[in-house]
């Protein structure tokens, strides 16, 4: 029986001679279509950088002050405070949360710098210091609340975001500390009021053109976070936690931790951003409207910078474009003369296409 085993194997071995060795492969031809949302799933600042350069090119051909050197550091300039706490909301959106009090506790943050100052008398370093102790601290206890409570992040900050405002109001007695007095006293809390002057014309008057402090500083934030989100195992589990916390959690990331520090981030960003505020607005003021729009501005710069709001997919550039195109259809709109209004409808209609594009996206992905 042996023998006739081996036989069989021997003629069996022998009939293959000669026979093709590849298996059974199914090739689909993939469409341009296809291709092109395969392209936005891994390049997802594309989007909204294909916008910005068509907007910049429509507002340019409309206007022929668009594009002056001064235009477009203006724009800059008002996109500044945004754009940093555009960098707080980026982290949090990208574990799929979402933080409603960005505003709220740049507001604070920059009560609390002002008030040491002037009503302790602490030096103004110190004070600096301080703020963006708490604003990190205001941060962190959200994370903590959601990380450890389990309370979903709508809910917390939304909690937070009225908590810290009537906090702000209490503390602060309603009491505005004047650009005079920063300037004369205290005037590091104005530092990133600053400005570089750039194209000067020495024999011209106020010629040239100024760009603030807090533009470099939105720039290298930006520029370092992209780098720590893209290159670090940090930025790898910000990701992971966003785009599924179950598996990730399995895979070894310390899910609860990232998450409060990710929140904690987002406090320090908005706390910077809230001494930006003093040097752009020259005074220490609670009832800024950073206070009651932060959030909506940081979160529309999200959106319109093609980060998904189910978390894990993303870039910080896109925020940055996104916070550019905002600048660029407030400013061009106005150069042309169109009723103000017209910028929220547009901002509008592009944050439900942004939100359609991801959905897209993540089918095509699927």
């Amino acid at each position: 029986m042996s023998n006739d085993a081996k036989t069989v194997s021997e003629a069996y071995e022998s009939g293959l001679t000669g026979a093709s060795e590849r298996v059974a492969e199914f090739h689909e031809k993939d469409s341009p279509l296809k291709r092109l949302q395969h392209w936005l799933h891994t390049t997802p600042s594309a989007v909204p950088m294909i916008v910005l350069l068509l907007a910049l090119l429509f507002f340019g051909f409309a206007t022929s002050n668009f594009f002056k050197a001064g235009t477009l550091s203006t724009i800059l300039q008002q996109i500044a405070i945004v754009g940093i706490l555009g960098c707080a909301q980026t982290l949090v959106v990208l574990t799929a949360g979402i933080d409603l009090s960005v505003g709220a506790i740049a507001v604070f943050s920059s009560v609390l710098m002002g008030q040491f100052t002037f009503r302790y008398g602490i030096p103004a370093p110190l004070s600096i210091i301080l703020g963006l102790g708490l604003g990190t601290l205001m941060g962190a206890m959200n994370g903590f609340l959601i990380a450890r409570i389990k309370l979903p992040p709508f809910i917390v900050t939304l909690g937070t975001w009225q908590i810290l405002l009537a906090a702000n109001f209490i503390y602060s007695a309603n009491e505005t500390i004047r650009s005079s007095d920063i300037e004369a006293q205290a005037p590091a809390l104005r530092f990133w009021g600053n400005d570089i002057v750039f194209f000067a014309d020495a024999a011209v008057k106020n010629s040239g053109v100024k760009v603030l402090y807090a533009v470099f500083l939105m720039i290298v934030l930006v520029a370092v976070m992209a780098y720590v989100l893209r290159h670090t195992a940090w930025g790898r589990h910000v990701y992971a936690t966003g785009d599924d916390p179950q598996a990730a959690a399995l895979a070894g990331v310390p899910t609860g931790r990232v998450l409060i520090q990710v929140y904690a981030l987002a406090g320090l960003f908005c706390a910077i951003a809230g001494w930006v505020m003093i040097g752009r607005f020259g005074s220490v003021s609670p009832t800024a409207s950073t206070g009651q729009l932060g959030n909506i501005q940081s979160i529309t710069a999200v959106v319109i910078g093609g980060i998904s709001l189910f978390g894990g997919r993303g870039s910080i550039i896109g925020m940055f474009f996104g916070a550019l195109i905002v600048g660029v259809f407030e400013m061009g709109l106005r150069l042309i003369g169109t009723d103000p209004q017209w910028t929220f409808f547009l901002i509008g209609v592009l944050i439900i296409l942004a939100v359609a594009v991801d959905q897209w996206i993540r089918k095509a992905s699927a």
